[in-house]
């Protein structure tokens, strides 16, 4: 990882908890937990959510108040609401949990990227203790440098069948992916890492995530299990030159199969058991559904 993405990862106060899609019950419970206080502002950015983004953060606003959340509100920032408008700044400013839905990862970075919005929301992450942001599915994979787009089954092994964009690069030197295995995306993200080795490749599956506090490792929890793709050793790679739709190749990738209390080092990608990196966190209790 270059020197100034360790730097960013290590001097941030705040933390991220990521989540691979699925039901996120059991996430919000987790979340509620992680505050300061219930009585903090948690607002729902809905960005990434195309369709009735209103119905969602209303969805999850009762989630939240299920579990003694009360001050509950909508960050609205799509076609129709501005990333800067002054309203939504002091908002910003003011929220101690910002949780991102899922949908569409590429309209959080449409709208999100090269706006204040995104340089307050930074800075809270650099600057405050008892911040955090949260995300599942598409609102988890923009959170990356850079984030899976496209790219299906096994046609991601062919040149020109996967596609990868910027994120906003609140987790530096990460390729994040989500719907892992349920959605068969171990080859887009080898493919990925593959054409970009400097970056870590991180596979959430659902249900499943990553908190990234302050000064630790990076710990799994959640059902199933996080894929970590570490192509820094890579000793062949055929990808140079190589036409349209052929097969790929590559050698010597390091892969490492997480489940819930271990942990990976996203600096040295070194992979931890929860004995070797403190003890794991204890599982959340189940959210009453919406």
């Amino acid at each position: 990882m270059p020197l100034e993405a360790a730097a960013s990862l290590f001097s941030a106060r705040g933390t991220l908890v990521v989540l691979g899609g699925g039901d996120d019950d059991p996430m919000l419970a987790r979340l509620a937990a992680m505050l300061p206080a219930r009585s903090v502002n948690i607002e729902i950015l809905t960005t990434a959510t195309r369709r009735q983004p209103a119905r969602t953060a209303v969805a999850y606003a009762h989630a939240f108040r299920q579990l003694d959340c009360p001050n509950v509100g909508h960050l609205q920032v799509d076609e129709y609401h501005a990333a800067d408008e002054p309203d939504t700044l002091q908002r910003l400013r003011q929220a101690r949990l910002v949780f991102m839905s899922g949908g569409d990862q590429e309209r959080l970075t449409d709208f999100l990227l090269n706006t204040e919005f995104l340089a307050i929301l930074k800075e809270k992450y650099q600057q405050e203790d008892d911040f955090i942001i949260a995300g599942t599915s598409a609102g988890a994979s923009a959170l990356a440098s850079f984030m899976l787009i496209y790219g299906h089954g096994w046609r991601s092994h062919m040149v020109g069948q996967v596609a990868v964009a910027p994120g906003l690069n609140l987790i530096p030197g990460i390729l994040l992916d989500q719907h892992f295995a349920e959605r068969q995306r171990y080859p887009r993200l080898l493919h990925a890492v593959l054409a970009q080795p400097h970056l870590l490749g991180i596979g959430l599956s659902e249900e499943t995530g990553l908190i990234i506090r302050p000064d630790q490792p990076a710990e799994v929890f959640g059902d199933e299990v996080v894929v970590v793709i570490d192509g820094a050793a890579v000793s062949y790679s055929n990808l140079p030159g190589l036409p349209e739709d052929e097969m790929i190749s590559g050698h010597d990738f390091r892969l490492h199969i997480l489940t819930t209390g271990q942990r990976i080092d996203l600096v040295t990608r070194r992979p931890f058991n929860g004995s070797e990196a403190g003890s794991p966190a204890p599982a959340a209790a189940k959210a009453p559904r919406v």
